[in-house]
């Protein structure tokens, strides 16, 4: 069952259009992930979803309530987790959460019983009377989500959960997404990190320039992007005379080599390890790896969108920067 659906949805500022028609569904009790670059129009979907931003054009309906008309019933049913904590510095943990537990209109007794908990949960027990700005990015992070999942909400937004933090206290978190969505919450996450969005998501969509271009399951998407067969083998010998001996054995392949010892073979057709062992053990060349190579969702990423890789991660480190 779906618990949110946008449809043709849509974002201008002036003249640029920053979000481009986007449709897409989110299912009850799945971990969602909108996948692209910096500026591809992430948060700005978030913002639109959660009343941070007026929607141009389009429709989004979360628990059967619109967006628009009805957006202080779909509120009740979201926590938010924006990319920039909005914790107050000067507050310690406990008071920061019960603070926002009365913001959601829990009587005392229960957000402060929930507050303690959250913080035992969250591994923030003993930083509990500390206050906001003593911190670490990690910390920050973790009461910055506890805050948002204070009241329960049916599904929580986090925009880029994981940025500018350590590798450690990114696991953590992982981890506790991972646990928030085994107890039942549907979460829906922007990243920019790849390998985030294939760890943890159900599904994934991939956004570059206000589009959303590609949407599927982990596995949905490696099959569309197995569109050609590649087995890879690592040798000793002379491999110069390989790519000729293989294309005359069999013609409908492309040879590729990478250094000294590695040759991948591209076939549009399934390919079979034995005849071409032999081909490499008739020219007296010795195989000692031979598998078949699955793209990755990063090899996947870059045939979809054009964007290469090394461009992702140098949007990583201006982040952490």
């Amino acid at each position: 069952m779906n618990i949110l659906q946008a449809q043709d949805l849509t974002k201008n500022y002036g003249d640029f259009r920053a979000v481009d028609r986007i449709t897409f569904s989110i299912n009850q009790g799945e971990i969602f992930g909108l996948l692209g670059p910096n500026g591809a129009g992430k948060t700005t979907t978030i913002n639109m979803l959660t009343g941070l931003a007026m929607i141009t054009s389009g429709t989004a309906t979360l628990g059967g309530f619109d967006c628009n008309r009805d957006l202080r019933k779909a509120q009740q049913l979201m926590g938010i987790v924006p990319d920039e904590s909005n914790l107050y510095e000067e507050m310690d943990g406990f008071q920061n959460l019960c603070f926002c537990g009365a913001l959601y209109g829990m009587p005392k007794a229960k957000r402060e019983k929930r507050a303690a908990e959250l913080l035992v949960e969250f591994g923030l027990a003993d930083a509990g009377k500390k206050k906001f700005n003593a911190y670490s990015r990690g910390m920050k992070r973790r009461l910055t989500i506890a805050a948002g999942i204070i009241h329960e909400p049916s599904i929580l937004f986090l925009d880029e959960p994981t940025t500018g933090i350590d590798v450690a206290s990114a696991r953590q978190i992982r981890r506790l997404i991972q646990d928030l969505n085994h107890k039942g919450t549907t979460i829906f996450l922007t990243t920019h990190y790849i390998e985030e969005a294939e760890r943890l998501c159900h599904r994934i969509a991939f956004m570059v320039g206000g589009k959303i271009v590609r949407i599927g399951t982990l596995r949905e998407l490696m099959m569309d992007a197995q569109k050609e067969n590649i087995v890879q083998f690592r040798a000793v010998g002379s491999l110069e005379k390989i790519g000729e001996a293989i294309s005359r054995e069999f013609p409908s392949v492309r040879t590729e080599f990478y250094g000294r010892d590695l040759v991948r073979i591209h076939s549009q057709q399934p390919l079979n390890l034995a005849p071409l062992v032999r081909v490499f053990d008739q020219n007296n060349i010795s195989v000692y790896e031979a598998k078949i190579i699955r793209p990755s969702l990063e090899e996947v990423f870059v045939k979809v969108t054009g964007i290469e890789i090394a461009k992702m991660k140098q949007e990583k480190e201006k982040v952490k920067k």
